[in-house]
């Protein structure tokens, strides 16, 4: 099949849109099925690498979006220094990860987890466009539910929130203390037999 007219209009509504475009927009437009206007992307793609292109086409959950490559970044940030850079704290980068792999989330379960109050941090993720309302909780109060939006995920360059990385695997010793079960590989330092015993047994 040619997909030469398709692919086309395909580029010129990603273009002209300058946001994220759903798979169910460009249908409605061609009157194509999601099939193939993957298929479609695909091309458009390795097209775009094959020249050594400036621009590629991203993925998004259910979304495409054309974008400009990042290692151009440096040479592409100068034509918009008056815009208003974020500067996220490790408090924000925190429980901006604590929401991210906890999508749904209320504010409450992230100071528990936290240990300390949120309510400047998710305030300020709301503002950079990195969190936003998930619904409210069907509990007393109705506590509002957040999660992390698309821009979160072309920050980080995922398409899903089903690509970050995984968690380590951790249990609880006697002591209440967080025990890593996922242990590098790497040499261990000689120690005497009674200290390797001690060592064994908090596992």
């Amino acid at each position: 099949m040619e997909f030469s007219k398709e692919q086309s209009i395909i580029e010129a509504m990603l273009f002209a849109a300058g946001r994220e475009v759903s798979v169910k927009e460009i249908m409605n437009v061609l009157e194509i099925g999601a099939e193939d206007i993957d298929k479609i992307i695909l091309n458009m793609k390795t097209e775009y690498e094959a020249r050594n292109s400036g621009i590629e086409i991203i993925k998004v959950n259910d979304n495409y979006q054309l974008c400009t490559k990042k290692e151009y970044y440096e040479y592409i940030y100068p034509l918009f220094d008056n815009r208003a850079k974020p500067n996220i704290s490790n408090a924000a980068l925190e429980t901006l990860a604590i929401i991210a792999y906890n999508p749904n989330i209320t504010r409450s379960e992230i100071e528990a987890i936290r240990g300390v109050s949120t309510d400047g941090t998710v305030y300020k993720l709301l503002e950079f466009d990195l969190i936003e309302e998930a619904g409210k909780l069907d509990a007393p109060g109705r506590p509002t539910m957040y999660k992390v939006t698309s821009k979160f995920m072309k920050m980080f360059g995922i398409s899903s929130l089903e690509e970050l990385p995984e968690l380590p695997r951790y249990k609880l010793d006697e002591n209440e203390q967080i025990v890593i079960d996922d242990v590098m590989e790497a040499p261990m330092p000689e120690r005497e037999d009674e200290d390797i015993k001690n060592e064994e047994n908090k596992v």
